[in-house]
């Protein structure tokens, strides 16, 4: 990726070693990744927002890439990521900073800008909105009663299960099944899997062999108990996020998801994430974008567009 411009470093961040690339000089725009990806999920946005005057840094995030993969399981609670991130505008030496979340990043984004709203100008959040903790029922009991066992979330909770499947699959194959997902449907891992190992998959056009080679190169290097982690800690984040209930996200906030995106069909949500919906528990919420015929991953799939919403919203402030 140096041809490209984008420098690399490793920085002390919270206890553990923290991989970022970043590109361009000016305000800083964080960018965070989310699930299945690392800082390369965001190679044209690093570009395209240097372009624009900004200095775009993007993270691995713990358990993803170059950064550091603690081994124990409750080392990925919402605390020690949002931790991660407000350590890490201490080691860029930035009091305030823009951030874009994509994913885990836009959960990452909500509680950051939740807990520590002094430090962020504005978010601009993307694919996943912001849910807030209301009533008794963690999330996964939640989704177990809402999709059944083999939603993909639920599927990911038990060590080991989703390991197994993704090496019997093969990554590649993982990989080329979850960036190809383009339906209005809940994603399951059924318990006979994924399908057959090394099967023929077509990608898009947004993404290329090479790119996904790329993934596939760093994903043999870290595996994906860390990323998964991040999931099977939902209800332990869920508890320790008790005393937020009922607090508002303040930071000026640009929400966009595409039409094609399975989050945009989860029950109800479509009314939720409108300017009146979403808004009583964002009150910073200011613009949503719903991108027609996208999927989840907009930022690649539509990398320019993305750019230009996330410039001509962030200039404002």
């Amino acid at each position: 990726m140096e041809e490209l411009g984008i420098k690399h470093k490793m920085l002390p961040v919270n206890g553990i070693n923290i991989h970022v690339a970043e590109k361009g000089e000016g305000p800083v725009v964080l960018l965070l990744h989310g699930f299945p990806e690392f800082w390369y999920g965001w190679r044209y946005q690093l570009t395209e927002l240097a372009q624009h005057g900004f200095r775009a840094v993007a993270p691995d995030l713990r358990g993803y890439g170059d950064s550091s993969v603690p081994p124990e399981m409750t080392s990925y609670t919402i605390l020690h990521l949002v931790g991660d991130v407000v350590s890490l505008m201490d080691a860029l030496e930035q009091p305030q900073v823009f951030v874009v979340g994509h994913d885990w990043g836009a959960i990452l984004a909500w509680y950051l800008c939740l807990f520590r709203p002094d430090r962020i100008k504005a978010l601009v959040n993307m694919s996943v909105p912001f849910i807030p903790r209301i009533g008794s029922i963690k999330p996964v009991q939640f989704l177990t009663a809402m999709y059944g066992d083999a939603y993909y979330i639920c599927r990911f909770q038990e060590s080991g299960i989703a390991e197994t499947e993704i090496a019997r699959l093969g990554i590649d194959s993982f990989l080329k099944k979850v960036f190809t997902y383009h339906k209005p449907e809940p994603f399951y891992i059924p318990k006979e899997g994924l399908g057959l190992p090394n099967e023929k998959i077509t990608l898009p056009d947004w993404i290329t062999e090479e790119e996904i080679n790329y993934y596939v190169k760093n994903f043999e290097k870290t595996g994906f108990t860390g990323p998964l982690n991040y999931y099977r800690c939902l209800d332990l984040s869920w508890d320790l996020i008790t005393p937020w209930s009922g607090a508002e996200i303040t930071v000026p906030t640009k929400f966009i998801i595409g039409d094609h995106d399975m989050t945009y069909h989860f029950p109800g949500i479509q009314m939720y994430i409108s300017l009146y919906g979403m808004k009583l528990f964002v009150p910073g919420l200011q613009d949503v974008a719903v991108l027609k015929g996208v999927g989840h991953f907009l930022h690649q799939e539509r990398p320019k567009e993305i750019t230009d919403h996330i410039c001509d919203f962030i200039r404002k402030f």
